[in-house]
C-alpha cells in the first residue's frame, strides 16, 4: 500500500506542476478560458475525451457492469454519440461565433434576459458536473486508502481546484493529455486484462455469469432511451463540452479529432462494463455496488500496479471535475457577473478569483452528496429539461420569442426538479415531463407573444 500511495502522490504532484506550466501560458483572458483557441488534433482529441469520461463514466460504468452486465456500457455510448454529433454537425458554426459560453447563443437569438436566465441553469449544471467527479475522487480514495471521506474529498478535489485556478484552460488541457494517457493504460491495458486473467479468461467469464449479462439490452430499453435523452442531448448543449470545442484550432481539428474522441468514449464504456462483470464474478457479494470499482482494484492488483490504476481512475475524475469547475466559473464571469458590475467584462484576475471560489463551493457540495450516478443524472436532467428546447428553437424556429424561451427554461427546470424529488433521481419521468412541458410552453407562449424582430443568426 505504501508503494501505491507514493505512485498517487507523484501523480498529484505532476498535476500541480502541469497546472503551474499552464499558468505560464495563460497570459490573456482568452488563454485562460479557451486556451487561445489554438489546440491541434492530438491535444483536442485527448482533452475532449478526458472531459467527458470522468467519475460517473468510470466508477459508474463499472457499477452498471456489475449490476447489468455488458449493457452497462450504454451510459458511455450515449456520451460518445453526443461527442460525435457535436463535432460533426455543430462545431463548424460554433467556431465561427468566437464566443465563450452556450448562453451567448441565446442572447444573439433572443435578448440579454434569455442569456441571464439560461446562465443560472447552466451554472447549476456545471457545478454538479464538478461535484460528481469530486465525489468520485473522494469515494475511491476513501475505500483504497482508508481515509475519512471528507479528507479524501478535500485532498483530491483540492488538487483540481488549485491547478484549475492558476492556469485555466491551458492547465486543464495539459493535465487532460496526461490523464488521458494514464487512464487508457491503467484501465484498458492493465486493469481489464488482469481482471480477466483472475477470472480465468473469457470462457470462464461467460461460464460464470448468466446469459443476460452478455445482452446489450438487459439494462432495459427505457433506460437506454433515457440515457440518450439525457446524456446525448446534454453533451450537445453542455458548457463544459462547448468550451472544449472553442479551443479547436480549426473546423477540421474539431471534426476529425472530436469524432475520434467520441469513438474512444464508446470503447471506454465497453471496457468499464467488462471490468464490472469481472468484479461480479470475483466479488459477488459486495455490500455496496457503488464501490465495485474500488473493490476490484483493491482485490485484484499488486502493489505499484494498483497505484497506477488508482491514478488512472483519479485522472478520469479530475479531468471532468476541472471541466465542470471551469465551466461554472466561466458562466459566472461571462454571463452573470457583468450584469452585476454594470456591463464590465471580466479580466484574468477575476477569472482566477471566481474559479477558486467556485471550487470551494464544489468541495462543500461533494461532502453532502453520496451517489455519482444520481448526481450526474441531476445535472443532466436540469440542463436538458431546462435548455434543450429553447436552444433548438433558437437555431431552427424563426417564430420563437424571448418570452417563450424563458417560460420553457423555467418550467422545464422546475418540472425536472419536482419529478426528481417525487420519483427519485434514477426515474425516467423527470426528463420526459420536463421536455414535454418545456416544449408546450415554448410553442404556446411564443405564438401568443409579440413576433420578434429579425434576430441574429446563430448558425
Amino acid at each position: 500500500m505504501a508503494l501505491d500511495i507514493i505512485v498517487v502522490l507523484i501523480y498529484a504532484a505532476g498535476m500541480l506542476v502541469l497546472g503551474w506550466y499552464g499558468m505560464r501560458r495563460a497570459k490573456t483572458h482568452e488563454d485562460f478560458l479557451v486556451a487561445g483557441r489554438n489546440l491541434g488534433p492530438s491535444f483536442y482529441m485527448g482533452t475532449m475525451a478526458a472531459t467527458v469520461l470522468g467519475g460517473a463514466s468510470t466508477v459508474g460504468t463499472v457499477r452498471l457492469g456489475y449490476v447489468h452486465g455488458i449493457s452497462g456500457f450504454w451510459l458511455c455510448a450515449a456520451l460518445g454519440a453526443g461527442i460525435i454529433a457535436l463535432n460533426l454537425f455543430l462545431a463548424k458554426p460554433l467556431l465561427k461565433l468566437r464566443i465563450f459560453t452556450v448562453t451567448q447563443v441565446l442572447e444573439r437569438r433572443y435578448n440579454p434576459m434569455a442569456r441571464q436566465a439560461s446562465a443560472v441553469i447552466m451554472f447549476a449544471y456545471a457545478l454538479m458536473i464538478g461535484t460528481v467527479s469530486t465525489l468520485a475522487i473522494g469515494t475511491v480514495m476513501q475505500v483504497l486508502f482508508g481515509l475519512p471521506f471528507w479528507v479524501s474529498v478535500l485532498l483530491g478535489g483540492g488538487v483540481v481546484v488549485v491547478y484549475s485556478t492558476i492556469g485555466g484552460m491551458w492547465s486543464l488541457t495539459l493535465t487532460d493529455i496526461v490523464q488521458f494517457i494514464i487512464k487508457t493504460v491503467g484501465l484498458m491495458f492493465l486493469l481489464l486484462p488482469i481482471c480477466l486473467y483472475r477470472v480465468g479468461g473469457w470462457d470462464e467469464l461467460v461460464a460464470k455469469l448468466p446469459a443476460s449479462a452478455f445482452s446489450f439490452h438487459t439494462i432495459g430499453y427505457d433506460t437506454i432511451i433515457t440515457y440518450f435523452l439525457i446524456y446525448f442531448f446534454g453533451i450537445l448543449i453542455g458548457q463544459d463540452i462547448w468550451q472544449r470545442v472553442f479551443t479547436a484550432r480549426s473546423e477540421g481539428v474539431a471534426k476529425y479529432a472530436g469524432t475520434a474522441a467520441g469513438v474512444y468514449c464508446v470503447i471506454y464504456g465497453l471496457v468499464g462494463a467488462l471490468i464490472g462483470m469481472c468484479a461480479k464474478v470475483l466479488l459477488p457479494n459486495l455490500d455496496n455496488v457503488n464501490n465495485a470499482f474500488a473493490a476490484i482494484v483493491q482485490a485484484s492488483l499488486p502493489d505499484g500496479i494498483r497505484g497506477l490504476v488508482i491514478a488512472a481512475a483519479l485522472a478520469a475524475m479530475m479531468s471532468t471535475a476541472s471541466a465542470g469547475l471551469l465551466a461554472a466559473s466561466t458562466t459566472l464571469t461571462e454571463d452573470l457577473l457583468p450584469k452585476l458590475r454594470g456591463g464590465k467584462t471580466s479580466s484574468l484576475g477575476i477569472n482566477r478569483l471566481f474559479t477558486a471560489l467556485t471550487g470551494l463551493v464544489v468541495l462543500v457540495i461533494a461532502l453532502v452528496v453520496n451517489d455519482v450516478i444520481s448526481a450526474l443524472t441531476l445535472a443532466y436532467n436540469l440542463l436538458v429539461g431546462g435548455m434543450l428546447i429553447p436552444l433548438i428553437g433558437a437555431i431552427y424556429w424563426k417564430r420563437a420569442t424571448t418570452a417563450g424561451a424563458i417560460s420553457s427554461m423555467s418550467l422545464g427546470f422546475v418540472t425536472a426538479l419536482v419529478f426528481m424529488l417525487k420519483d427519485g433521481f434514477d426515474a425516467n419521468t423527470p426528463i420526459y415531463y420536463s421536455l414535454a412541458i418545456g416544449l408546450v410552453s415554448f410553442v404556446v407562449v411564443s405564438l401568443l407573444s409579440r413576433r420578434p424582430a429579425a434576430a441574429a443568426s446563430v448558425a
